[in-house]
């Protein structure tokens, strides 16, 4: 708690100017009524005697109001987080508080209070709910306290002496409010089963030939040592890799309720991630833009998802066209053998999709690639609330034009054999975990 100051921690409340107004006033009237005098020196003297009474009480007893409030290391972005302050006051007598937080800049609240009353000796807890729709540093100032009697001619302010950083990470409260349909079982997602082509495939044993066994898998060595024809069995590995790869050009900068698209992405990844972990898979990141910035090898280690969300935290848009062509080569040389691929990006025109549409066919040939578009939900706001002015049918034929080529996109993607996810910014989470899951149950990975 801050040390008490006499004259900077006092405050003149309302009532008290209100008070002298009314005095001054007494006493431009007394000109012409000279009996308003007299009152006039009453009141200002009441109001002189009720101010020293106030101020004795708040400032010259050693009684405190503690201030403590309470929060998580880090905050989920584009969440509700709780934070909670908690009161004890000392003072013998009933007060009428109000709270002042300084909060951080990204949340661009210039005046967040809260009034309560605290009884004599009380306790009280006070609870506020902060949505952040920025990920990074969010720096947190005092909390101030501004408390007076029920006299109500000033004030005495009390504040907490720290000001303190809290990261605010990709969105992780929803890994635990989000019920996750097509759960298929554990045995059916990872036990053995037949050997499909493309698949990438682990040694189970060797056996004898039979009829009807892929003459491909005949052991020679094995044969000559049995002088009979042995033959090797696969299965499918229990452990698929599945990649994250993140556009950051300035496509992904696009706003919804606040939050870019390159946030609903990183939510969505990191719920995936967390998800294909449970699922025994090993899960990997890669982000670009005009180049790649990050890898991260696949892996199921305790570590990983850690080892992603801190590699999320701090991610930003770069204001330039991706480079696919960099990001394949990324592929090439870091994801190796056949995995799945969700790739998350934007477009909002068919010319600009046509340009890419190559690096995503190359892709998909040796992967299975699943590409992530954002519906514009805005455009459908804009077709139903306009007018049927000229003007308004102009604009709504620009957001069918929009939509359209879109529908344009989705098609070439299945033409090409390409799986796509077409969301609303804010079901893509559980869009693409459920997709995820379909695959699974489905055994393309």
């Amino acid at each position: 708690m801050k040390a008490k100051s006499y004259i900077k921690d006092l405050f003149l409340k309302p009532r008290l100017f209100w008070l002298l107004a009314g005095v001054v006033l007494l006493y431009i009237l007394s000109m012409q009524l000279p009996l308003l005098m007299l009152i006039a020196h009453f009141l200002l003297f009441a109001i002189i005697l009720f101010l020293l009474l106030e101020y004795t009480i708040l400032f010259f007893t050693k009684k405190e109001i503690f201030i403590k409030r309470h929060m998580d290391d880090v905050l989920s972005n584009t969440d509700d987080n709780r934070i909670s302050i908690e009161l004890l006051s000392e003072f013998g007598l009933p007060l009428q508080i109000k709270i002042l937080e300084e909060l951080p800049v990204q949340f661009q609240e210039r005046k967040f209070e809260m009034k309560e009353k605290l009884k004599a000796g009380d306790e009280k807890t006070l609870r506020y709910k902060l949505r952040p729709t920025t990920r990074g540093e969010f720096h947190f100032g005092k909390t101030h306290l501004y408390a007076g009697t029920t006299i109500g001619l000033i004030q005495r302010r009390f504040s907490t002496e720290e000001d303190f950083m809290v990261k605010v990470y990709p969105s992780y409260l929803k890994l635990k409010q989000y019920s996750i349909r097509g759960v298929a079982s554990r045995d059916q997602i990872t036990g053995s089963r037949k050997v499909r082509k493309g698949m990438s495939t682990e040694f189970d044993q060797i056996k004898d030939y039979v009829r009807g066994d892929d003459v491909r898998t005949i052991n020679w060595k094995a044969t000559a040592r049995r002088s009979n024809f042995m033959v090797n069995t696969y299965m499918d590995e229990k452990s698929q890799q599945v990649f994250c790869l993140i556009d950051k050009s300035r496509l992904m900068k696009m706003p919804f309720d606040g939050v870019s698209l390159l946030d609903y992405s990183i939510n969505a990844s990191l719920m995936f991630s967390y998800v294909a972990l449970q699922k025994d898979d090993k899960v990997g990141l890669i982000t670009f833009s005009n180049k790649v910035n990050d890898v991260i090898k696949a892996s199921k280690s305790r570590k990983q998802f850690s080892t992603i969300v801190e590699r999320l935290y701090n991610q930003e848009t770069e204001f330039k066209e991706s480079d696919y062509g960099a990001l394949q080569l990324a592929v090439k040389k870091d994801v190796g053998q056949r995995s799945l691929l969700i790739l998350f990006t934007n477009f909002e025109t068919y010319v600009g999709f046509e340009r890419k549409l190559p690096f995503f066919r190359m892709l998909n040939k040796k992967h299975l690639l699943c590409v992530v578009l954002f519906e514009n939900t805005e455009l459908k706001t804009i077709h139903e609330d306009r007018g049927n002015s000229l003007e308004d049918i102009y604009i709504k034929t620009m957001a069918d034009k929009y939509n359209y080529e879109k529908k344009m996109i989705l098609k070439e993607l299945r033409k090409n054999g390409i799986l796509s996810i077409y969301s609303a910014p804010g079901d893509l989470s559980v869009n693409v975990v459920n997709k995820y899951l379909d695959l699974k149950t489905k055994r393309y990975i």
